[in-house]
């Protein structure tokens, strides 16, 4: 290809990315630094926030991502509970890229704690 063609590429498709349907899935993470990942509908069953609190305090140098599109109910729970384990956290507002009508279902990742920095050794995936 010419420099033409791949400015052109660029600039009509925008920059390529890596993985974006994994990134998407995991809340903007790649599954190989996923510590824990919690669908929608495991985190409306409470007993899952002692879980996701003991993988917590295990492992503090990771990263809370919480899906925004879920109930105000459920977010405030995790949200409160980073809080109070001073834990970083971010509220991921993805809008759906390839299907804008996509609603969003019990089966979507509402709930991810991964290593910002490299992969991890071993996965506690649910």
């Amino acid at each position: 290809m010419t420099s033409v063609e791949d400015y052109i590429k660029k600039n009509v498709f925008g920059k390529p990315q890596l993985k974006p349907d994994e990134k998407n899935k995991f809340l903007g993470n790649f599954a190989e630094r996923v510590g824990i990942a919690l669908t929608i509908s495991q985190l409306k069953n409470p007993d899952n926030i002692t879980t996701v609190e003991n993988v917590m305090k295990k492992y503090p140098q990771y990263h809370l991502y919480l899906n925004g599109k879920i109930d105000s109910y459920i977010l405030d729970k995790y949200l409160q509970l980073s809080v109070k384990l001073n834990y970083k956290f971010t509220i991921v507002s993805q809008s759906a890229v390839r299907n804008k009508e996509r609603v969003m279902t019990d089966n979507d990742m509402g709930l991810v704690i991964a290593d910002e920095s490299k992969p991890i050794d071993r996965p506690v995936l649910i």
